[in-house]
């Protein structure tokens, strides 16, 4: 390996690069040469995405103009003879602009021609701009919730979803074929570069409020108060407004937190599934005393929610609850405007609260589940195009997607159609945790906690990589006092009956995920994350629910639980 890092090293500095650069690598420690060089990086869950700095595994000029131009590669034999277009759309963070620059520079060499948004845009805008203009692909730069030191690198194809097999895969591979950085086309040709803000803006805010479902609801709680905040990013750009023109007018964004900034001065991490992100939010909240908080991540296709539980307290709900609230209304609303008849689905990933899964079968609806990532969703979609009409979907990491103009996870459509929800519950003199209750006690209360180990580095992946070889060759006989009953291995594509040793294929793409489910209804999932260096590990449980009045006693119970399922596996 030490050979490899060299090597990859030398290249490097016996390249074009720029003398800065240069520098910089020579400047490196060894741990830190290493960790820049010991790997490419990779189009994953997520597409490209690392630390910034110098080397092939790092954020830069070259990295993402090799990525660009490996794609530009791609695109070039995927549409032989035809016109090529992309879009280009970037969000708050530190040399975002830079690389969406470098990035249009990259393709207009190319001969492709690029549609690059002016200023920063959430990503789900970025995935509607790429259908309402025609493109063949798209690029996004972001590294959505991770830390400030991240930046990274999403790329869409013509149906507006993320890349998925063979495309990821086969870009790739172009991306390999590039042996130096001299073969990448850096000259941008500005005669193939439009840059492009309102004439997106309006049909997509549009499309938003064209799902509208209960417009009367939200007439009759137009003063519903509303706390926003996008965390020094993207939902700045497009939250607020669609709010106003949905017809709430009393909505409130979080001042210290509404420029956009990519060093993320007021918190530790730009997650919303982090209390601390949202501490000012909540502050804010308790001082208006609102109805519903939402907070976007800096790319806007994530958001967190919280409102008041039935203490008076402000508390988050995680991205589990969201989908089922969504999910819910949406299905219901459907249901009561006679547009459910059979045809219609949702779609989740495994990961994801099996709770969906009940609902849309007492509505009547199919729910797929597919691998961790909306590429997969999108995927779903595309594949059943005219025969099953999307509703709406979800995953467990606060990521939704309402009806299918967006092929991602969409924190604008989101938050205007989680301010309609709240209206409408609000209306029928219920608050968002009353709502939540009620559908515990229809379907059975479901409680699901995350937990990720962060494992940095060669080192870190390693160790990561060990973890799931344990877990697949001693699985345990029992998790915390009830039996496991079966194994689902998604790498080999076989689930395990445990009672009678049958095993059944699995008609889903491989993916380094392990589930375990227990005889008391448990079910646990291992997966490496594919865009942070960690190890991600799902619990979810669940209980009848006899009266929503049981809403605390029977949440502890579960948090019980799932605390000695986790002492039970040293997480």
């Amino acid at each position: 390996m030490d050979t490899i890092i060299k090597a990859k090293a030398d290249s490097w500095l016996n390249s074009n690069i720029d003398e800065e650069s240069k520098a910089a690598i020579r400047a490196l420690s060894p741990d830190e040469l290493a960790d820049s060089f010991y790997k490419d990086l990779e189009f994953g869950t997520g597409g490209l995405r690392g630390v910034m700095g110098v080397g092939s595994n790092r954020m830069n000029k070259y990295t993402v103009g090799t990525a660009t131009q490996g794609l530009a590669n791609y695109l070039l034999k995927a549409f032989p003879n035809e016109e090529i277009k992309v879009a280009i759309a970037h969000d708050s963070r530190n040399n975002s602009n830079y690389f969406a620059d470098i990035t249009a520079s990259v393709f207009s060499a190319n001969g492709i021609f690029v549609y690059l948004f002016d200023e920063l845009r959430p990503t789900p805008e970025l995935s509607y701009a790429i259908r309402q203009l025609g493109c063949k692909s798209g690029v996004v730069v972001t590294a959505s919730h991770n830390p400030r030191e991240y930046n990274g690198y999403k790329a869409y194809w013509d149906d507006g979803a993320q890349v998925t097999p063979p495309h990821d895969k086969n870009i790739i591979t172009e991306v390999n074929a590039i042996s130096s950085i001299e073969e990448v086309k850096f000259t941008k040709d500005e005669s193939m570069v439009k840059l492009i803000n309102a004439e997106v803006d309006e049909p997509y805010l549009q499309a938003i409020l064209d799902l509208t479902l209960a417009p009367e609801a939200v007439q009759r709680q137009a003063d519903l108060k509303i706390v926003f905040s996008p965390i020094h990013g993207t939902g700045i750009t497009l939250v607020p407004e669609v709010l106003k023109r949905k017809g709430f007018t009393n909505v409130t964004v979080v001042e210290e937190q509404s420029e956009p900034n990519g060093d993320f001065p007021t918190v530790v991490y730009p997650n919303p599934e982090e209390r601390e992100a949202m501490t000012l939010a909540l502050n804010k909240a308790a001082e208006q005393d609102a109805d519903l908080v939402m907070a976007t991540d800096p790319d806007a296709d994530r958001v967190g929610i919280a409102a008041k539980n039935n203490a008076g307290e402000f508390e988050l709900l995680n991205g589990n609850q969201a989908a089922t609230l969504l999910i819910y209304f949406l299905l219901k609303k459907w249901k009561e405007n006679g547009k459910i008849d059979g045809n219609q689905m949702i779609v989740k990933t495994i990961v994801t609260s099996d709770l969906l899964d009940k609902i849309a079968e007492s509505f009547g609806v199919d729910c797929p589940n597919t691998l961790t990532g909306f590429k997969y969703i999108a995927a779903v979609i595309k594949e059943l195009e005219g025969k099953k009409e999307f509703i709406g979907g979800g995953e467990e990491s606060y990521g939704y997607m309402i009806s299918d103009f967006v092929r991602d996870k969409d924190a604008i459509a989101s938050c205007a159609m989680l301010a309609e929800m709240t209206a409408w519950a609000k209306d029928q003199g219920l608050s968002v945790f009353d709502l939540l209750a009620e559908i515990y006690e229809q379907y059975d209360f479901y409680l699901e906690a995350l937990v990720s180990m962060t494992k940095k580095g060669m080192q870190g992946a390693e160790e990561i990589r060990q973890m799931m070889i344990d877990l697949r060759e001693h699985t345990p006989a029992t998790i915390a006092g009830s039996k496991v009953v079966k194994v689902i291995d998604y790498q080999s594509s076989v689930e395990k009956d445990l009672t009678t040793g049958a095993e059944t294929p699995v008609h889903l793409d491989k993916s380094n995920v392990l589930q375990f489910f227990l005889e008391d209804g448990t079910k646990i999932s291992a997966r490496p994350s594919g865009t942070e260096p960690k190890i991600k590990f799902y619990i979810s449980v669940n209980t009848p629910m006899a009266d929503k009045g049981e809403f605390n006693n029977t949440k502890a119970s579960l948090e019980t639980r799932i605390e000695t399922i986790k002492t039970a596996l040293n997480l």
